[in-house]
């Protein structure tokens, strides 16, 4: 008996218990963790913002789908050296096609462009690297439960002889009308039937990312893509409608920031 109580207590000495993640905390699906490192703290939001910092070393303002994940090392384990985690996080990053773009000491923020999702990835490590914390952003359009209706379009086309659409939506690099768009589209047929008299020009507009002749005809086939669905889906008679593209031509702020580039992204109806 006294042989069995010794022998329990030598294997109860040698198990290695391992720090425990908190609970409902887990791995961002993109990355996993560090080893010998667990989760002491996190937080989700579904749309947030953040600032990250760019490749001019400026910060901007990214919104979307928020992470917050931060991570200690297990209590019977060597700390890596924060230079180490910096480089396995911008290496892993880098082989999936993202790419680094700053890094101090203690901090490196990387971005990774998949599709029409744009990925933030800050990394901070602190502790000589017994912790480091990941605040990742998706970047996303928040859904848009305000839509400007076909009044307030019929008031700005009599003020300025245009309005600015941002309730239409298009993937990357593609010419596709998205589902969401429809409430948008819905207030341009009421505008159109309301005023009967009320011709469009249905302009396309793009940032300034690639190149002119690629922008120009994206914006020119954007446009007809809006034309398209409104006299196909809402009745819109097709000669009250012309289709523009005019790519990054006239910008409606500087392409200088993410949240410029964003605000170039649009169609305009301007009277005819």
């Amino acid at each position: 008996m006294t042989t069995c109580v010794l022998l329990t207590s030598l294997l109860l000495v040698n198990v290695v218990i391992a720090d425990e993640d908190a609970e409902g905390c887990r791995d961002h699906p993109l990355l996993t963790r560090m080893p010998n490192f667990y989760i002491q703290d996190c937080e989700m939001r579904d749309f947030d913002q953040m600032d990250f910092v760019n490749k001019q070393g400026e910060e901007t303002t990214v919104e979307g789908k928020k992470y917050y994940i931060s991570h200690y090392v297990n209590s019977d384990a060597q700390p890596p050296s924060e230079i180490q985690i910096l480089r396995n996080f911008t290496n892993a990053i880098q082989k999936i096609g993202g790419t680094k773009t700053y890094e101090d000491r203690s901090d490196v923020y990387l971005k990774l462009e998949k599709g029409d999702i744009i990925t933030w990835i800050h990394v901070h490590t602190w502790n000589d690297g017994a912790g480091y914390d990941l605040n990742i952003v998706e970047e996303a359009r928040m859904a848009q439960d305000i839509v400007a209706d076909a009044n307030s379009m019929a008031q700005d086309i009599k003020m300025t002889g245009k309005v600015a659409i941002y309730g239409i939506y298009f993937d990357f690099n593609k010419a596709d009308v998205k589902p969401e768009s429809e409430p948008s589209l819905k207030e341009i047929a009421k505008l159109l039937k309301q005023n009967p008299k009320l011709n469009l020009y249905v302009v396309g507009h793009t940032d300034n990312v690639g190149s002119m002749s690629a922008n120009i005809d994206l914006s020119q086939r954007r446009a007809q893509a809006v034309i398209q669905v409104l006299t196909t889906k809402h009745g819109v008679d097709k000669k009250r409608l012309e289709a523009y593209g005019v790519g990054p031509l006239c910008p409606a702020a500087p392409n200088k920031t993410d949240e410029g580039r964003a605000q170039n992204r649009r169609v305009e109806l301007v009277e005819q």
